[in-house]
């Protein structure tokens, strides 16, 4: 059942790109190989980070069967992006990630169109049908739309629904859920990590742990086993990294400090996104000391 291996630092890999704007490959390859290397126990193919507004599906596909190939034997789960406003688009993408073999899709709330919590149900139950577990992604900041405690946890209770990426912005919702679901809750606002495994999530979907991945991994161990000071202090060291890496609009920073790193050949984005600033370069060098090849 995928809610149980739903634990621990699963991280929402950045699709490298060329400088010209053409995806990567070898780079993505690399990156997720070495993201298994370093412990991690889950992969995101296509989220925010992986920057799925402006990658084709035919682009993110592929992405996901290189992630399966490196994987190789069933283990670490391999989740695919495949949300829409769209629920016919939504459910047609969640087939096609099936038929790739991915173990679960990560489906965000519809956004824009801001439908009823009635309607956020229903699109679920007809995504959660296609039988690939499926994972709900709630990030009222991104979506204009923010469900309550009691609608998550509706939501929660679709057979089909496997666990909740909750990055609404604090650990209240995380506090309401934990004594509510057997399901899957894991913290999608990286700054919460440490705060929000003590208040019951099970883990994180960590945008910054595409970068010092064992760092994040530590922490994520030494609290499962009650060294929960020891966990601290390692979420402390990396709290001033987390905090720039969200300075510009996210995966920017994480792109330039992969790409400096020489974990990708390049930090290029796609518009509308752009390239980080002078300032923030000079505020995240620091940190790259140790972290370059």
């Amino acid at each position: 059942m995928l809610a149980n291996r739903l634990k621990g630092v699963i991280v929402p890999v950045v699709a490298p790109f060329t400088p010209d704007g053409k995806p990567d490959l070898e780079s993505f390859r690399n990156l997720v190989q070495s993201l298994l290397d370093q412990g991690v126990h889950g992969i995101v193919v296509n989220g925010t980070t992986g920057e799925s507004p402006t990658v084709r599906w035919e682009e993110a596909s592929r992405m996901a069967e290189i992630a399966i190939e490196a994987r190789g034997r069933p283990g670490v789960p391999i989740l695919l992006g495949t949300g829409s406003n769209d629920t016919a688009e939504a459910v047609r993408l969640t087939r096609k990630a099936r038929s790739l073999g991915a173990d679960g899709a990560l489906v965000v709330t519809p956004y824009y169109n801001r439908p009823s919590a009635e309607g956020v149900l229903e699109h679920y139950r007809r995504v959660a049908d296609v039988g690939l577990p499926v994972v709900a992604y709630h990030i009222p900041y991104r979506t204009g739309l923010e469900l309550s405690p009691d609608a998550l946890a509706a939501l929660l209770e679709i057979e089909g629904v496997a666990g909740l990426k909750e990055s609404s912005g604090g650990i209240r919702n995380v506090l309401e859920l934990a004594g509510r679901t057997d399901k899957a809750l894991l913290c999608g606002d990286d700054s919460y990590f440490y705060a929000a495994l003590c208040c019951g999530a099970d883990g994180g979907m960590l945008a910054s742990a595409n970068v010092f991945t064992d760092r994040f991994v530590k922490l994520y161990d030494l609290y499962v086993k009650r060294r929960v000071k020891d966990a601290k202090l390692v979420f402390d060291e990396l709290a001033p990294l987390v905090r720039l890496l969200f300075a510009e609009p996210n995966p920017a920073p994480l792109k330039w400090v992969l790409a400096q790193a020489g974990r990708i050949r390049s930090d290029a984005v796609r518009l509308p996104l752009t390239p980080i600033g002078e300032e923030l370069k000079l505020r995240l060098e620091p940190f790259l000391q140790g972290y370059r090849k």
